[in-house]
């Protein structure tokens, strides 16, 4: 089947199954998942989506969510538009498909309750900071490929006429950024995104070396995307004032002019300062946790990444990575975290091992496996681990012992990071960077992924499983409905959910 025809055929297949075209209200895609607006969530046949063969798993957050994996996501996604505006021209709702069988499914009760847990006031705030900074994830990958490629072919002094262009591609993006973060701020906070960027280019002009504030020359870039965030909001605030008192006739002059010229001056003659002043900080403990810390460091972020994500608090290490980047070249942070990965795919290979008269089990490892290698991780850890309960726990030691791994080079000098935010595993490969060259990066990268993999493999199997969840999973016969109800796995996602574990 040809690649287009793949995908309009996934993209056919989900639509019926969130209730038709007509019960879709809006549509976006991240880096993995189809994200998607419903008016009417009752409409969702959940089991029959998750037996799509393209289909990962399904979160249900504030938006309904379907994994679909990096790249395929990308493709699927404007098919999906295309059939959703096709079915509301033609007023037709394709009839709902039922398919059978998954691992695990439990209650809807706890997936509220576990909703209702991740909707304080915070993590909604964490949200939207996240939704500010995942559209720029493909420019920072694709902008990190090149500079990596640039890298190489520079220590190797190859292609000499090509690696300024090269260098102009990779460092184009990372130079104007603050635009970028500005413009989708104003967007994510109500306001006029381009109003937003427009503020939020002051911090990147050139012309701001000849501003003096606090005593100090401001340099172009002062701030960085702290700066061009906290701009932004400024401007949003200030639009939404000026809108509720600016006469209409003189609306479209005047409340452009005060957002800018309010905002611009609040950022050049105090958040330009005030952020670049919290960015110098957040590089200077980055490199002293991991040069004082080292393994120690990394065994806790390592080990800890998973309940974070569960928790939903990761997304507040999404501007860190950011101003990293921007600061170093790289974030030193990324492949510490991605060990959790290293540690979830040991653990499924326990799992596999331990009960190999699970099929369905050992089918969906065989199947999510892949895909875990890859850095894409929610079918291993909503399929099989975090619903087996011990063998979650087990798989973050295994991330803990490949972050400490990691930790501790960068304790003895050798920093290991990633140009770009995103990928993980296998795929961070053409990411790494560092400051002892790319092949000692790799190797120590790689070295904390099978650090992780035995880890995780050796914790899971020696310790994952009590003599009760052994009896009770480690059978011939396909699990039973009424053992699916009560130890399936939650359909939650990095993001924000968890459903309880069974066996702890």
């Amino acid at each position: 089947m040809a690649t287009e025809d793949k995908n309009r055929a996934t993209a056919a297949a989900i639509l019926p199954l969130v209730g038709g075209a007509a019960n879709v209200d809006s549509i976006a895609h991240c880096m993995t998942r189809l994200r998607l607006g419903l008016h009417d969530r009752s409409l969702v046949d959940d089991e029959a989506l998750k037996a799509v063969p393209a289909v990962m798993g399904v979160v249900e957050d504030d938006t309904y969510q379907i994994v679909l994996g990096p790249g395929t996501v990308a493709r699927v996604t404007p098919e999906f538009e295309q059939l959703v505006e096709e079915g509301r021209a033609s007023s037709e709702t394709p009839a709902p498909v039922h398919t059978a069988e998954e691992l695990a499914d439990k209650g809807a009760a706890l997936k509220a309750r576990q909703k209702a847990k991740n909707s304080t006031p915070f993590k909604l705030f964490l949200r939207r900071i996240a939704n500010i900074f995942v559209p720029l994830i493909p420019a920072l990958i694709g902008c990190g490929i090149i500079a990596g490629l640039n890298g190489l072919l520079v220590n190797l002094g190859w292609l000499t006429a090509v690696t300024p262009a090269l260098a102009a591609m990779a460092s184009g993006f990372m130079a104007l950024i603050a635009v970028f973060v500005g413009y989708n701020t104003a967007k994510e906070f109500g306001g006029t995104p381009i109003l937003g960027g427009a503020v939020a280019a002051i911090i990147v002009f050139p012309g701001v070396a000849n501003i003096d504030a606090f005593g100090q020359t401001l340099a172009p870039g002062q701030g960085g995307v702290l700066g061009a965030l906290g701009a932004a909001v400024l401007a949003v605030y200030v639009e939404k004032s000026c809108r509720r008192w600016v006469p209409e006739a003189l609306d479209v002059l005047v409340t452009p002019t005060l957002t800018v010229l309010i905002s611009g001056l609040v950022t050049i003659f105090g958040l330009m300062y005030v952020a670049g002043e919290v960015s110098s900080a957040i590089g200077t403990f980055a490199d002293w946790l991991l040069s004082t810390g080292g393994a120690g460091a990394g065994f806790l972020l390592g080990g800890f990444f998973l309940p974070l994500v569960m928790l939903g608090l990761h997304q507040a290490l999404i501007p860190i990575h950011t101003t990293l980047i921007e600061q170093q070249g790289f974030t030193v942070l990324l492949p510490i975290l991605a060990m959790a990965g290293a540690g979830q795919v040991g653990a499924a290979a326990a799992v596999y091992l331990r009960l190999p008269r699970n099929e369905s089990i050992r089918r969906t490892i065989r199947s999510a496996m892949p895909a875990g290698l890859l850095g894409v991780g929610e079918p291993l850890i909503y399929g099989v681990s975090l619903p087996l309960g011990r063998p979650f726990i087990t798989a973050c030691v295994g991330g803990a012992f490949g972050g400490g791994f990691v930790g501790l080079f960068n304790q003895l000098g050798d920093s290991v990071g990633s140009t770009a935010i995103g990928p993980s595993g296998w795929a961070l490969f053409p990411l790494l960077d560092g400051n002892h060259g790319l092949g000692s990066t790799i190797a120590i990268y790689a070295g904390g992924l099978l650090v992780g993999y035995v880890a995780g493999f050796v914790a899971t199997y020696f310790f994952g499983f009590s003599k009760s969840l052994l009896a009770e999973f480690d059978v011939s016969q396909e699990p039973a409905p009424s053992t699916v109800a009560t130890t399936g796995p939650p359909a939650a996602s990095g993001d924000n959910q968890a459903k309880e574990p069974a066996g702890v």
